[in-house]
This record gives structure tokens, sequence and C-alpha cells, in this order.
């Protein structure tokens, strides 16, 4: 898809944008990427956005930063992808670290206020679902792909089921349309970089991930150690990330109630629930100001997915032209959908849709995004206040 030029400091300001109005976690994230970049901007495609999805599923991190971070470097090289991780990230990190030396104390008060956020998250994933859905699954075959992933997701916990379902719909993908007729088309991704730079990421991922192991877990600096691993480690971002972070800080560097107030105002917050990081390294007080081991927490969680999407990036736009690897898209790229699907059963629908009339406001919603293409920043607004009224 042609493009036209954009700066990295245009890249960074969209981003900021989103970064402060999306609500809802990562599931919701790739809900308001696709209206901003594929319907709203025309950045790419409906196919390359899941082509990109399905990357970032399959290496460890947060899977809805990696995305706005690959989509960046889709548009704006390497550059545009620092800059679209950097917008995106900010504004909740730099509230998490507010949080962490005070600012939390709002409490229950915030209540009615975020289950209208949560109410807007489900009109967006269904207005991410249905669109995907009708371009990505527009036969039979891609729909039966798309309901094995969603029942293999929704009846089979752990996070590496998202991988799996993601493998079987390639396999079954190259089953059906290995054969179809695929245009062969020379990428126009901006991944100019050099080959040291990619094979230095990799090695680079690697050897910080075993120092982190290495670290005794009662020295201070662990905190950083702990979450590199989550990072490294953990498969679909969001909410299974806390485990790890929870076994590795708590108790040795702060309490169970500190960690869990910090978890309580991170879904209060817009943007990537990975930046709970700064609250946790700015709690720790590892450091002096202690703002500085927020930021250095904050790096030590992005920055291994960063690592592998620039070591993986490249050689992931060459592959993706290959017949064979054009029939796999096919059916991951139904997969994808399936995967959007059950994060919409669940945890979306049940954590924000209550009672009928949270009900009757989604429907409102999702109508506002899908029929009028309202934009997704005052939906979500429209149903914060619709959340205050109703309480």
């Amino acid at each position: 898809m042609s493009k036209s030029y954009i700066s990295t400091l245009q890249i960074f300001w969209i981003y900021l944008r989103l970064g402060s109005i999306s609500f809802g976690g990562p599931v919701a994230h790739l809900g308001y990427f696709k209206e901003e970049f594929v319907n709203r901007r025309k950045w790419l495609s409906d196919e390359r956005y899941t082509e990109l999805l399905g990357l970032c599923q399959f290496v460890p991190g947060p899977s809805s930063s990696q995305l706005g971070f690959a989509i960046g470097w889709n548009q704006g090289g390497l550059k545009g992808a620092c800059m679209a991780w950097l917008g995106f990230t900010l504004p909740s990190a730099l509230l998490m670290i507010g949080f962490a030396y005070g600012l939390f104390s709002v409490g229950d008060q915030a209540g009615a206020f975020i289950d209208g956020l949560l109410i807007a998250a489900v009109a967006v994933v269904a207005n991410a679902v249905v669109g995907l859905g009708k371009k990505l699954c527009p036969d039979a075959k891609r729909l039966g792909i798309a309901l094995i992933a969603a029942t293999l997701v929704l009846f089979i916990s752990g996070s590496l089921i998202q991988i799996v379902a993601i493998l079987i719909g390639a396999v079954i993908g190259n089953l059906f349309y290995r054969k179809s007729e695929i245009e062969a088309r020379p990428s126009a991704t901006k991944t100019s970089i050099s080959g040291a730079i990619v094979i230095g990421s990799l090695i680079l991922y690697a050897g910080l991930l075993i120092t982190s192991i290495l670290l005794n877990a009662n020295q201070a600096n662990s905190v950083y150690a702990v979450n590199y691993q989550a990072g490294a480690l953990v498969f679909g971002g969001g909410h299974v990330v806390l485990p790890l972070l929870q076994e590795g800080l708590v108790p040795n560097l702060m309490s169970e109630s500190k960690f869990l107030a910090g978890y309580s105002a991170a879904q209060a917050l817009p943007g990537p629930l990975f930046t709970l990081s700064a609250f946790l390294g700015t709690t720790s007080s590892v450091t002096t100001p202690q703002w500085l081991g927020g930021l250095g927490a904050l790096i030590a969680i992005f920055l291994p997915g960063m690592l592998l999407l620039i070591g993986l990036l490249p050689s992931w736009n060459k592959l993706r032209y290959k017949q064979w690897a054009q029939a796999g898209l096919i059916g991951a790229n139904a997969a994808v959908v399936g995967l959007l699907l059950a994060a919409f059963i669940n945890p979306v629908w049940p954590h924000g849709i209550q009672t009928w009339l949270d009900f009757a406001v989604a429907v409102i919603a999702f109508i506002a995004l899908y029929k009028f293409k309202t934009p997704a920043w005052l939906v979500v607004v429209c149903c914060a206040i619709a959340g205050t009224i109703m309480a």
C-alpha cells in the first residue's frame, strides 16, 4: 500500500494521542490501532495489519505495544517505530509514576467512570472483530479456522495456546490455500537496517535474559531483572504478566498492598498495562530520585519484545511473499480473528457488561463506531460520562 511521507515527530504525536485515550487493555488497543491506522489513515491494509499482529502474537512481550511498534516501523522505519512506542507508552507511564508518589488515592470514587470505560472497550473490540471478520474470514473455511482458534483459547488455559492456535491456522491455511492464486509483490515496508543490528539485537536479547536469570533476587536492582524476564518470557502481554511480576517483587522489594495498589491504578489508565512497571520501579526506591527507578523498570519490561521485533521483522517481510508463507498467513489471519473473538467473549464482555443498561450503552457505542464511523476517542469519552451518570 502506498504511503505519503510523514515525519517521525508526527508519528510521535499521533501515538501520544492514542496513548492518552486507549482505554480497555491490550485487546481494546488492537481495535484502536485498526480504527486509526487501517480505517482512518490508510497506513496499511487489513491483511498487513493482521500479518503484523500475527507476528507480535508469536513473540513474547506486550503484544499491543509491539503491534504499535511494528506499525510505526511500517510507516517510518526504525525511528518511526521508536517514536511510536514512546508516544503510546508515555502518558500511562507518567501517570503510574505519579501514582507511585501518592497520586493514586482517589480509590473507589473513580469506580463509575472506570465502568464506563470498560463498556467502551466492549464496543471497540466488537467493532474490530466484525470489521476484520468480514474481510479476513469471507468463506466457510476461514470462518471455521477462526472458530477453532476461539474455541481453543476459551477452553484451554495458558498463554501459549494463542501461539498454538495461530500455528494451527497457518497449517490449515497451507492445506486449503497453497494452490490459490496469490499475487507476489515486493515489500514496501521500511525495514532498511544492517544485518549487524539485526544479529546484535537477538544476541543482546539472549544475553540480557541470561543475566537477569542469574541475578540474585534479593538484590535491590533485581527489580530490573524481574521486569526484563516478564517482558522476555510472557506471551500476549496484559494481565498474564502479573503473576511473574508479583512472584519476583513481593515481598522482597515491596508489600503485597503496594503491588495491588499499582495494579488497581493501572486498570483505570489508558495505554499499555505493562506501564505498571513504572510504578513498581518507582515504589521499590532503588534509585534517587525514585522516578529513575520507574524509568529503568519501564525500559526493562519493554526492551526484550522490541529487540525481538528488530531481529525478526526484516526476515518476516521477506518471507511473507513466499507462496507457502502467504497461504499460511491466510489461515493465521483467520486464527487471529478467532483470538479477538475469544478475547471479546472473555474477558472484555464480562468486565464491561454487568447490567442491561450497560448492554444498551455498548450497543449504541458499537453502532456509532461501525455504522456512523464516530471517532473512537469520542465514543470512549461518551461511555465514560454515561458510566458516571448511571452510577
